[in-house]
């Protein structure tokens, strides 16, 4: 088989770096890939959302599977255009992108179907003042969330009326965000510990990944600015099984359900971003596509094949699919360039990579090769990922890979898995 990746990230890395390993495939390409990426594939110098030019690239090439990782290629339609030239393509349409595409859309859905959610109000940008007006007479803090895509940056928690005003202006009248800030929800703060699950769907059935847990705030102990995210573990001890059994029935179940009804059902991976509340668990967002960096960790952990998990959900019939899963815990590490995720510098060379192979896998993210030499070209520039046998074992082992890096203005947090062995 032939497959082809779309995206350029360390969840594509690892997707790559998984599926290779199936021996039904013959050859991967990745568009447009990265510097680690290259080293396991063939990169293809095409834009991740140029979806008329991968199309092409899919005929000609013959491509048995494409496993689309980011999210713009998803909500402009990739699926529909590939699906019709009958091409084989793993990822939801257009219509059921907008689960990511739109926040609004999103929000409204779950009221609609009375799946467990934050309390919401929408703004458009002709609505300042009506905005400012509802965080000032609004009990702080509050949740403000651009309903187009922003890179996983597009969410502000604000904990004064003072600090909601100031996104506000940012959102709509500065354009932070451009058009992607043209419309916003705002919602109450909910409190608890946050979990993701990835759910795998063929469009009627679909299988449950392991779950995990992301670290969003830059800086240790949750502080700072929302990131793309700064590191995960697998699997996440605040999800019990009896709080898995209750996601299922009260959020999953109705979710594809309300899907299907309102005529776009769901294929591909529905990512279910959860707050563990006191009134039980609420989705705090839905994605499209596998998460970043819990790609990275939850891969790792899949013992069966995953070529024939993502063409059996691309092809309708996941419930024939046997998924086994490690019983271990996996940890990866982001390691950002500093000022991040604010400006930060490109260009720096990377030393070490080779000297963390006994220990971890390193996934890139934002790396390029220059002169033969891998340097820094992005935010979040790697993701070093450790498997054990305990979540205490896998921290150390991640840790003590990261510390055989080395780049100018590396920047990394020194906390992630802590909430996990606090749970155990």
């Amino acid at each position: 088989m032939n497959v082809l990746v779309i995206g350029s990230g360390g969840r594509e890395h690892a997707i790559v770096w998984k599926v290779k390993q199936s021996p039904k495939v013959t050859k991967i390409f990745c568009a447009p890939g990265n510097a680690g990426i290259a080293g396991i594939a063939e990169c293809v110098a095409i834009k991740a959302d140029d979806i008329d030019s991968l199309v092409r690239f899919a005929e000609t090439n013959r491509i048995d599977l494409t496993i689309v990782g980011s999210e713009t290629p998803l909500v402009k339609g990739i699926v529909d255009l590939f699906e019709s030239r009958g091409l084989k393509i793993f990822g939801p349409s257009k219509a059921a992108a907008q689960v990511e595409g739109s926040k609004m859309f999103l929000k409204h859905f779950l009221k609609r179907h009375n799946i467990p959610t934050a309390y919401y109000q929408t703004f458009n940008q002709t609505e300042f003042e009506k905005a400012v007006q509802y965080v000032t007479h609004s009990l702080p803090p509050f949740v403000i969330k651009t309903d187009g895509l922003a890179a996983g940056k597009g969410v502000a928690i604000c904990q004064t009326a003072e600090e909601a005003i100031t996104t506000l202006k940012e959102y709509f009248r500065d354009k932070v965000f451009g058009d992607a800030g043209n419309n916003i929800v705002i919602e109450e703060f909910m409190s608890g510990e946050e979990a993701s699950l990835f759910v795998l769907c063929d469009g009627k059935e679909y299988v449950l990944l392991s779950s995990a847990q992301d670290h969003k705030r830059i800086g240790d102990g949750d502080t700072g600015k929302n990131t793309g995210g700064m590191g995960a573990y697998a699997p996440a001890p605040v999800v019990t099984k009896e709080i898995l059994k209750t996601v299922e029935d009260a959020i999953i179940k109705p979710t594809l359900a309300g899907m299907t009804a309102e005529g776009y059902p769901y294929k591909g991976c529905l990512y279910v971003g959860l707050m563990m509340t006191k009134e039980g668990p609420k989705v705090v967002e839905y994605n499209c596509r596998l998460g970043d960096p819990e790609t990275q960790v939850v891969m790792p952990l899949v013992e069966s094949d995953a070529f024939d998990l993502f063409y059996a959900c691309a092809s309708g019939n996941v419930s024939s699919y046997e998924l086994k899963l490690k019983d271990s815990s996996a940890v990866c590490i982001v390691l950002a360039s500093h000022g991040y995720p604010d400006e930060y510098q490109t260009g720096n060379m990377i030393t070490g990579l080779e000297e963390t192979a006994d220990n971890a896998v390193v996934f890139h993210a934002g790396t390029r090769n220059e002169n033969g030499k891998t340097v820094t070209s992005g935010g979040r520039v790697l993701g070093v990922t450790a498997v054990g046998y305990g979540l205490k074992d896998t921290i150390e082992r991640a840790y003590d890979a990261v510390k055989k890096i080395s780049y100018k203005d590396i920047y990394y947090r020194t906390d992630i898995g802590k909430k996990g062995l606090q749970r155990q």
